[in-house]
């Protein structure tokens, strides 16, 4: 945590006033919050790079599976040609493959409607803290 600045006019507290030293207070913890703001910044700056990263290894990674399933897909339907047309080992592999798509927009679709857009525990949090704000002593 940063240092607060002393003041020096501050360490002679007898030599002023209330609204003086009020007034010091104030300009620290202003400090003190600006200083924790630009830490906090930096923090999440430095996350967000290591995510970046991590999310460009995650879409090679993608990109790699689409390529086996690409080229395993082409096999089967090479391995399947050798017992029946070519054309009918591309259309039994295509159709396997819209299966799978369909099952998978089934799944994504369900679980998609149950999203919640809106924070529910941040919101209610808030609400607390207001009303506590406004009544402080309840």
């Amino acid at each position: 945590m940063a240092s607060v600045p002393s003041h020096p006019v501050a360490s002679r507290a007898g030599d002023n006033s209330v609204g003086e030293l009020l007034s010091f207070v104030t300009s620290d913890v202003q400090t003190l919050l600006r200083q924790e703001v630009e830490l906090a910044k930096a923090e999440v700056r430095q996350e967000a790079t290591k995510a970046g990263k991590a999310a460009g290894m995650y879409g090679g990674a993608g990109f790699a599976g689409y390529m086996v399933l690409l080229f395993l897909s082409l096999a089967a339907v090479l391995g399947l040609a050798n017992v029946m047309d070519g054309g009918w080992a591309a259309l039994i592999v295509a159709a396997v493959w819209a299966v799978v798509a369909a099952v998978l927009y089934q799944r994504g679709r369900t679980r998609m409607r149950t999203v919640e857009p809106r924070p529910e525990q941040t919101v209610e949090t808030m609400k607390e803290n207001a009303q506590w704000a406004r009544h402080p002593t309840r």
